[in-house]
């Protein structure tokens, strides 16, 4: 049986690229909407480390940095035990839309779970997440947040 392998948005945004880069690579901009807290190794091979007050942390390993088109990261995933080496990978794409940006957000690697269970919590929990996330984005982008 196949599983499908990654999650795909898309969102037009009232904000040129350079803001919504800002908003995507900046401790300031992450820990407002993705996090409670965050702390940005801004460069390939760096890591993004996200905290929530809820307690949960999670930690990005930047893979693609091309400012300010390309932001892409690996992170675990979901439901699977802490040190597992599997990973997604994320890549938010940005390009010019009239005064705005269309953010396209891909996370990939989700066919390599082993079974229905594992897949089906981390493909729908993420698809969940996804949705609230990128709301949180345009909220911020947007000054509601």
């Amino acid at each position: 049986m196949t599983f499908p392998d990654r999650i795909e948005r898309t969102v037009q945004l009232a904000h040129p690229p350079e803001r919504v880069w800002a908003a995507l690579t900046t401790a300031e901009g992450l820990g407002t909407w993705f996090g409670h807290r965050a702390e940005v190794d801004l460069r390939v091979g760096g890591e993004a480390r996200l905290t929530w007050d809820s307690g949960d942390t999670a930690t990005l390993t930047i893979e693609r940095l091309e400012p300010p088109r390309v932001f892409g990261y690996t992170w675990p995933v979901a439901g699977l035990p802490g040190g597992d080496p599997r990973r997604t990978y994320v890549e938010f794409t940005l390009e010019p839309a009239g005064g705005g940006t269309t953010l396209t957000m891909v996370e990939s690697g989700f066919a390599q779970l082993p079974d229905a269970e594992a897949h089906g919590a981390a493909y729908s929990g993420n698809t969940k997440g996804w949705t609230n996330e990128l709301g949180e984005l345009v909220a911020y982008l947007d000054g509601h947040v």
